[in-house]
């Protein structure tokens, strides 16, 4: 800025009684030339040593500010030192830029590794234009929420401390768009002293929802810095069934009540159906205009059918018993002699087949229960007998996702009701295509191409007739078995999409990337409606309760994160896995229980709305999973290892330990038993 401007600008502030915006300009403006460069009086106070003393300085401060405000003012020495170490390099200093990245990186080991694993290699000018990770920092501005009280404190400070390093940090907080907000008394509000306080140490080492790159309010999707907080209003609520379906899932109940009248206590099929339709129409949906769905036909009714007798007889999960919670069962399968080559698995929704993809390029599937698998093509001369598991070749590298279309078994039909085991068989590979499979004559039967790069993830729609996959080129897209090509692409991430996964309602899809942030998109218009930040790791699992309100999203730190979906707001964060990967997480059918499992070792279950007894109590402190240790109820002392501790919240009920098995699968069947598989690695 011109001097004569400058000098102007000052003295209107100072007229307008505008006096810590004088004070901030007089400041800044103190030690620049007149291209607003700073001039050192003396050679310590520039390049390494000017920002090494500049950063000491903020850090002592914040570890002698008061406790109920250091956790939120601690938040901000990651931004300081990113922008810091890219300022030196871009500056060429390169040597003190690397001593300055060793000195501190440590601190922000546990949080922020594979930032640093990136930023790491860099010293040159050159290398900050050429770094993907340097490039979003210096293109976009650190958000981050401060209390009022707690950012003006710390501004003063810094006015104080000018030539000791104070200058630096406040010209380095123009790369932060710190928001600053009141600590009232009101304990709804998350900001609040209230909320503070009541929440003591938990989460104070984790980023806020709507904290880091690039940047929003808690939940919005809009990363403008001057977007309002409103929301896009969502409607979660389950699709409306067809009028006709309807009227012949009605029948077929009513028959079937006929035949086997309901026990004493115990609701009719009709009643439980008509429970489920008024409790549908009750809540915010979508309408069957807004997803084109083909129209039903008489597997879609016998399937109801089952889903309905499914619901009415299933183990009903009513809450915490005693403070202990409840007794969810665990089904556990173990393949052997992998070799360490399954890279994904799947069970059918009819709980009678599971499919493993391999680094060997092709699909296993078998059968649960050792039945052969038997082919709808008629069997030739040199045909082998049918076998209790099929391979399906045909990607040309590894596969790293499988999912069954929908199914349900349906144990007491007769010969003349449609089949409603699953039809299909999708998967993606390193080869950049997706493959659908038909289970009827174990053959591929479209190979869909659109992905430029390897598709990490798939999976199908809640009604069969669009599925979802994930990509190394950064995007989602949404398919439908009768178009070759993708309906819509999801762009907006900047990093790998890792997961994804549907809304129950089929309107909504949900992605999982390792840039640690999670995204809504609405599939009417392909736009981004919610933004999930506050991981500390990659992304590497989802689910969306059956309720359609809440979302579980998992990441290789080890941790769980509940989010409301209608407000944008973080429901609470679940501890207690070990590092490697939470590769599985599954609601029950009433939504108050989650089961997760991972390379741990374990499947975990997690009461998600626990009771003011368990908040109560402190997490537990074990060893990492996959020991064969018991690592709930009693016992403690016993249960810890050698090796890195891993904290357990008071949110979870129960962990099963498997001796060497990393699980790749655990899912909730509509019975609310627990499913679960891995592999054995010796």
């Amino acid at each position: 800025m011109d001097p004569h401007v400058k000098q102007q600008v000052i003295e209107y502030l100072s007229k307008k009684g505008y006096s810590r915006t004088e004070a901030m300009l007089r400041l800044e403006s103190a030690n620049q030339d007149a291209e607003g460069r700073p001039i050192h009086a003396r050679t310590e106070d520039s390049g390494g040593p000017m920002y090494l003393k500049s950063f000491d300085l903020v850090r002592e401060w914040i570890e002698e500010s008061l406790d109920v405000y250091r956790s939120e003012l601690k938040r901000l020495l990651w931004p300081l030192f990113v922008y810091s170490f890219l300022q030196l390099a871009a500056d060429f200093y390169p040597k003190d830029s690397e001593t300055f990245f060793k000195t501190y990186k440590d601190i922000f080991a546990s949080e922020h590794e594979d930032d640093l694993r990136a930023l790491g290699p860099i010293s040159l000018p050159e290398h900050v234009n050429d770094n993907e990770i340097a490039k979003i920092y210096r293109s976009n501005k650190f958000r981050l929420t401060l209390s009022n009280l707690a950012y003006h404190n710390l501004l003063q400070f810094l006015e104080t401390k000018e030539s000791e390093g104070g200058a630096i940090t406040i010209r380095l907080l123009k790369n932060c768009n710190i928001v600053t907000v009141n600590r009232g008394g009101d304990a709804e509000d998350p900001h609040s002293l209230a909320a503070l306080l009541k929440r003591g140490n938990e989460d104070q080492d984790m980023p806020a929802e709507d904290e880091g790159i690039p940047g929003h309010n808690a939940g919005s999707a809009n990363t403008d810095k001057n977007a309002p907080a409103a929301l896009v209003k969502l409607k979660l609520g389950p699709l409306p069934m067809e009028q006709e379906l309807m009227e012949d899932v009605q029948a077929e109940l009513e028959e079937e009540d006929a035949r086997n009248p309901p026990m004493a206590g115990e609701t009719s099929l009709a009643q439980e159906f008509d429970r489920q339709i008024k409790r549908e129409e009750s809540e915010e949906a979508p309408t069957r205009n807004e997803l084109p769905l083909p129209p039903s036909l008489a597997r879609d009714v016998a399937m109801e059918v089952q889903k309905i007798k499914e619901h009415r007889d299933r183990f009903k999960i009513e809450g915490r018993t005693g403070g202990v919670g409840p007794g969810v069962s665990v089904c556990m399968f173990t393949f052997h002699n992998t070799f360490d080559t399954i890279n994904c698995l799947d069970f059918s929704q009819d709980n009678e087949l599971v499919a493993a993809g391999t680094s060997e390029s092709y699909i296993r599937v078998w059968n649960l229960e050792g039945k052969p698998l038997s082919s709808a093509l008629p069997a030739g001369p040199l045909t082998d007998p049918p076998s209790a598991s099929r391979r399906l070749i045909g990607h040309s590298g590894p596969v790293y996702a499988v999912s069954f279309s929908p199914s349900i078994a349906n144990p007491n039909s007769i010969s003349p009701t449609p089949s409603t085991g699953p039809k299909c068989l999708i998967s993606c590979s390193a080869d950049k295509t997706v493959r659908l499979w038909s289970l009827d004559t174990w053959s591929c039967l479209v190979v869909y191409k659109g992905h430029d790069h390897p598709v990490w993830d798939v999976r199908w729609g809640p009604f069969g007739h669009y599925f979802l996959t994930g990509s190394h080129d950064k995007t989602a897209r949404l398919w439908s078995t009768d178009h070759i090509s993708a309906l819509r692409i999801f762009a907006g991430h900047d990093q790998d999409v890792d997961t994804v996964c549907f809304h129950p309602n089929n309107c909504y899809v949900f992605s999982g990337s390792c840039d640690k942030t999670v995204r809504m998109w609405a599939v009417q218009t392909g736009n981004s409606v919610r933004l999930f930040t506050g991981h500390t790791g990659n992304i590497t699992s989802m689910a969306c309760s059956p309720d359609g309100k809440t979302l579980a999203s998992a990441d290789d730190a080890g941790s769980i994160i509940l989010w409301d979906l209608a407000f944008g707001r973080r429901v609470k964060r679940m501890r207690g896995h070990g590092k490697g990967g939470i590769w599985s997480v599954s609601w029950s059918v009433e939504s108050t229980v989650l089961v997760s499992a991972g390379a741990d070792g374990t499947v975990r279950v997690w009461d998600v709305t626990p009771s003011v007894e368990s908040q109560a109590g402190q997490g537990k402190v074990i060893g990492e999973g996959g020991a064969g240790v018991k690592i709930d109820g009693a016992g403690q002392s016993g249960a810890q290892r050698k090796g890195k501790e891993n904290v357990v919240t008071p949110d979870q009920i129960s962990a099963f330990p498997t001796k060497k098995s990393p699980v790749y699968r655990a899912v909730f069947t509509r019975q609310n038993l627990v499913v679960a598989g891995g592999a054995y690695l010796p």
